[in-house]
Formats: structure tokens, sequence, C-alpha cells
């Protein structure tokens, strides 16, 4: 993606189903849990670099020994940092006590993170501080194990203020006014009532001893949950560990998050994405579940585990973004359905160059854009198969212009090559678009000046800087006569409100082509008007997308006109398309991952209408804050 956008975290939960001895006579090391987890975040480290943390569970730890370590980091390589600080401490173990080093029970008792279950984060901060108090997991700590509890997830509220009034309602004192303490303290105080009511009803009958040992056996997390998410508006997928070796992962109702789960004999894995799975444990993708929307996962003490509802399931709509561009294209479904939103391009590309395919040069954004190029260029294979045979039954070539006819190939060049050395890090406007300018740098030599078309594709356009200060005048400087820029995701219309960092308005390049729209078509009036409805409905809980006015009156072809026009350098020479996949193509590409919301303004939840209207205020209001 030309514009990097900071967007959802990852996951990690690992149980081992068999005490630890089994691990270390078997693999014949006390590390095959810490390896094991370091892999599956390693893997998933595309999905956080702000910050990571682990936590690790000993169960049924004698009174007097710590059973809950935690570790959090913020270093430039915040995974490598962990899992070296937890590796010394094997290591210091294995030096100064060799004889004990594959004995588990001593393990247990003398090294941190040597338990049975491992929950990770990697955190994207997508808004406020970048501390580390703000990097998972979040621990709330208490003297009995049944009340411990350690939480971490991949999410988003839209309702945090409405969540923190209830927490004072229930009678507590957050700290924080953010979702990840918000929701902790809600699940925190119905495991705290859980534990109350199993212990009010067993009181009279058995001592406090054997009453912990009742509370850990009977304590219903499905219930807990169900009570906690009920007011829960966003997407989730939350993961949370309790002191006794219980453990649970709750997917929000309508699957806006991703969490799958893997179990055999010897473990019970869950993460934010699928070829990190299969590349820890080599199992097959078939064998890779889904937790369902509105499901939970529940690990119990025991090792087993049931795939429970909490809540009720809404209509399925899995955040598309994940299959564009944030999940790691080795997932065979994601490769072929980014593959397909590259091939769905094909018609559009053609009609843009005129059919002019021996004038054309075909190229990507790396290198995200990569396997969507893939799928366009077979896309126009398949276009020449077509061409090759209507022209050979229709015409019948002479034997040149036959071997002419099928050695014909589409031109296909690395134009566009990034920096990995450079990065943006200046915040003021001025010197930032300067660094932003020389991140991209370009192949020269290989365009036929003044006649050639350039089609690069990237796979999604979100403000389009990039494309205006940097890539579209490197282009420029190839002395094509046509640059066409296609974007393999539909025009981001609308913020995201579920966990990816597009919360204004104005950051929209689609919304900045509306806005001139707007004026070239003397329609101004209606910002007023969808101001006055938004502002109407501010306080209520169940409200439509005004926004979606201010873009009715314009098609969709309109829209990319504009945007061609805004993104455009002053001293541009070559002309200037850009052209967007439908909202169909992306549903035909991604059948299964429908949440199309900041495409279309259909939000999955009541609190996304509130979010992009909330947005909207802001903007007329000059507001720089997030909507939620």
């Amino acid at each position: 993606m030309s514009d990097p956008i900071k967007h959802e975290c990852g996951i990690v939960l690992l149980r081992l189903r068999k005490p630890l001895q089994y691990y270390v006579d078997k693999y014949h090391t006390p590390t095959y849990s810490l390896s094991k987890m370091y892999l599956l975040m390693q893997k998933q480290h595309n999905r956080g670099q702000d910050g990571a943390g682990v936590a690790n569970i000993k169960i049924d730890m004698e009174p007097g020994y710590r059973y809950i370590s935690r570790y959090r980091n913020m270093e430039q390589q915040p995974i490598e940092a962990i899992f070296q600080k937890i590796g010394r401490k094997f290591e210091k173990a294995q030096k100064e006590s060799p004889a004990h080093y594959m004995d588990a029970a001593w393990l247990k008792q003398n090294v941190a993170f040597s338990g049975e279950i491992w929950l990770g984060h990697l955190r994207y901060g997508t808004h406020g501080k970048n501390s580390i108090e703000n990097c998972h997991p979040f621990l709330r700590q208490n003297n009995w194990r049944s009340r411990n509890l350690v939480v971490a997830g991949n999410f988003n509220m839209t309702n945090v203020d409405e969540l923190f009034d209830k927490l004072i309602q229930l009678g507590q004192h957050p700290k924080e006014k953010m979702d990840t303490v918000t929701a902790m303290e809600k699940i925190g105080h119905f495991l705290d009532e859980e534990n109350q009511q199993i212990f009010h009803k067993y009181k009279n009958t058995h001592s406090n001893a054997e009453l912990t040992r009742l509370i850990e056996d009977k304590l219903d997390l499905q219930r807990v949950l169900q009570r906690s998410c009920k007011d829960f508006d966003g997407g989730y997928a939350l993961t949370g560990m309790v002191g006794y070796g219980a453990a649970f992962v709750a997917r929000d109702p309508a699957g806006i998050r991703p969490a799958y789960y893997y179990a055999d004999d010897e473990v019970i894995v869950v993460a934010s994405e699928k070829p990190a799975i299969k590349t820890a444990f080599e199992c097959n993708y078939d064998d890779i579940k889904e937790v369902s929307p509105g499901h939970a996962l529940i690990l119990n003490k025991d090792g087993s585990y049931q795939h429970q509802q909490f809540i009720e399931p809404r209509e399925k709509k899995a955040c598309s973004f994940e299959r564009i561009y944030f999940s790691r294209g080795t997932d065979p479904d994601i490769y072929r359905e980014r593959k397909e939103l590259g091939r769905l391009m094909v018609p559009q590309v053609l009609k843009s160059i005129n059919f002019d395919l021996k004038n054309t040069v075909f190229s990507f954004i790396p290198n995200t854009a990569e396997i969507s190029f893939l799928g366009m260029m077979s896309g126009v294979e398949d276009y020449l198969i077509s061409k090759r045979k209507e022209i050979i039954l229709d015409q019948k070539p002479s034997p040149d212009s036959l071997e002419d006819l099928l050695s014909f190939k589409p031109r296909v060049e690395k134009l566009v090559l990034k920096d990995a050395k450079l990065r943006t890090f200046i915040t003021d406007d001025a010197h930032r678009d300067e660094l932003v300018a020389h991140v991209y740098d370009t192949t020269y030599e290989v365009i036929k000046k003044d006649r050639d078309s350039l089609v690069v594709i990237d796979d999604s356009i979100v403000r389009g800087t990039t494309l205006e200060k940097s890539i579209l005048t490197l282009l420029d400087k190839l002395d094509p006569k046509k640059i066409v820029i296609i974007s393999s995701a539909p025009q981001i219309r609308f913020p995201d409100c579920y966990g990816i960092d597009m919360s204004k308005m104005k950051d929209f390049v689609a919304f900045r082509a509306v806005l001139a729209l707007l004026i070239d078509h003397n329609k101004e009036y209606l910002l007023d008007e969808v101001l006055e409805k938004c502002l109407s409905v501010v306080n209520s809980r169940n409200q439509d997308n005004y926004v979606k006015e201010l873009y009715a009156p314009f098609s969709y072809d309109q829209v990319s006109k504009k945007i061609a026009e805004i993104i455009k350098p002053k001293n541009m020479k070559a002309s200037l398309e850009v052209v967007f996949q439908t909202v169909e193509g992306l549903h035909k590409a991604c059948p299964n991952h429908l949440g199309d919301w900041y495409f279309t303004g259909d939000y999955p939840t009541p609190g996304g209408n509130g979010v992009v209207n909330k947005a909207f205020i802001n903007f007329m209001k000059g507001v720089e804050v997030r909507a939620y």
C-alpha cells in the first residue's frame, strides 16, 4: 500500500494439553512452548510493530511461588527483545543447575515463563499514547487464583464512554478511559461475581481451602463472557487467561476481527492468521478452524475445550481489508483472493489503455500489491489467448503474422522500488513531504518516451499522499504518454472504528474529491444539511449514516476522475487516470469477508454509524480527534 496505515493487532494463545515433563522428555528441551510462541508471534509481526507482550501461567503451583509472568516491550524489535530476555532465564538455569534443567517440577518452581499457558500480543497503536502501559497483555491481580485475569485482544470498541459509565454504575473506579482497560474490568467484574456466587452457594458445606478448588472446577467462563460482552459495540477477538489455568478467546458477533484455532493431542493454539499456526505446527490447513462469530473457544484447566456461543451472532461482516492488505499472502485462500482482485480489474485496465497492449508497460507498487499484480497479468494473458483464437479463426493470418501474434507478450517491468532504509518519521508536514518524495525510486530507460502508457497497480489508496508526493512524480520522469493507477480495492470513503487507523474524514482522498465535486456542482449546501442531521442524533444510540448523502449525487467514475485531478502533481506532463475496484468485484473475490463499511458506509454495528457522523461533525468543526 502506497499510503501505510496502522491496523489490526495480533494475538496468540497457546495451551499445552499434557504435563510439562512430557514435552521436556519428547522434545529434549524445556523450551518447546517458548520456541513455538516465538515462531507464532514472529510470523505475525506484520500485525504490530509498536510493541509486544507475553504472559505465562503455571498450573497448580504451590502457594508461595509466583505463577504468573509477564513481559512487555516497545523497542524497535519488541518480539526479539522479549524472547531474548525470557531465553536468558533458561540459559541461566541450565548453567547454574544443569542437573535440574530437564526437571519440569523444578523449572516451574525456579524459572519464570515455564508454565503451560501462554498469551502473546502484537500491538499497533492506532490512537492515543504509545507507552508500555498501553501494551497488552493487561493484568488484573488478586490473591485468589480464580480471580486473576490476563487479557489481550485485537479490538476497538465504539462505545467506550458508555462502557466506562457502566463500570461506574457497578461501583468501580476505573483508572483510565480506554477500551482495553474497560473490557478487562468488565470481564473482571463478572468473573468476581461468578466466584462470589459459587462461594456463597457452598460456603456452609466446604472449608475455604476446599472452596478454592470447587470454584475453579465450577466456574463458568461462558456465562462470564455472556454477561460481560452484552454491551460491547465493536470488532473484537478477545483473549484471556484466568489464574487457575482456564483461558478463552471470544469473537465479536459480526466476526469483524479474525481468530483461528488448531488442536491436537498436545496443544491448543489460537492466532489471528492461519499461516502462523501452519508454520509453527506443520498441520494441514483444513485442520485450522475459525472461531465463529459470537462464539468463544473456552479452554478448561484439564486441557479440554469447547466452542460455545456467548452472544447472539449477527450477519457475518469479516474485515475485507484482512484479505486485501493486512494478513500475509501466504494463506492460500488470501493468495487466491488477492489474485482475483487483480484479475477482475482487467476489463477496466484494457479500456483505460484503449486496448493498446503493444505500447503499455505493467508494474506494481511494492510490495503488498505484487499478488494482485500477478492476478491482473494472468487476466491480461487470458484476454490475449481469447484474442489470438479470435484472430486465427476469423482472419487466418500468414505464417509471419501468426508468429508475431503468438510470440507477443505483455511488457512487465519493476518500475517502482521502495527504499526500506528511508522512514518518514518526521511529523511536520513540510519536512515529512520532502522525505515521502524519496521513499520510492524508479527504474529508468525502459519506457518508450511519449509513446508508452504505464499501468501500475496498488492494493488500495487511502490518502493519495504518497502517489502525489512521490510515485507519480517519479513515473512522470520516465516520459510516458499516460499513467494509469489501478487500485485493487474500492474507493475508501468512510472511517473505520473497529481496529484500523482510518478515523478522520479529511484523510480520505475520496472524501476530498467529493468536497471538490460539491463545489463544482454548487451543492455545498449539502454539507450544512448533513451536519444538521448528524448533530440532531449525536446522543442517539441508533443512527443512520448521513454522510452517505454527500456521495449520493455523484457517480463512482466522477469520484475517481476527481481523485486523479487531486493527486496529479502540478508539473506532471503525462495524462493520469485512476481506476478503482468495484464493491461488487470485491465481494466476488472475497465472498466470505463481506465487511465493506470503509467503502460503502454500511457499518455492521450500531456504533459505526455514530462514529461516521461524529467524524463528519469533527471535520466541519475543525476538530482533530478520533470520533470514538
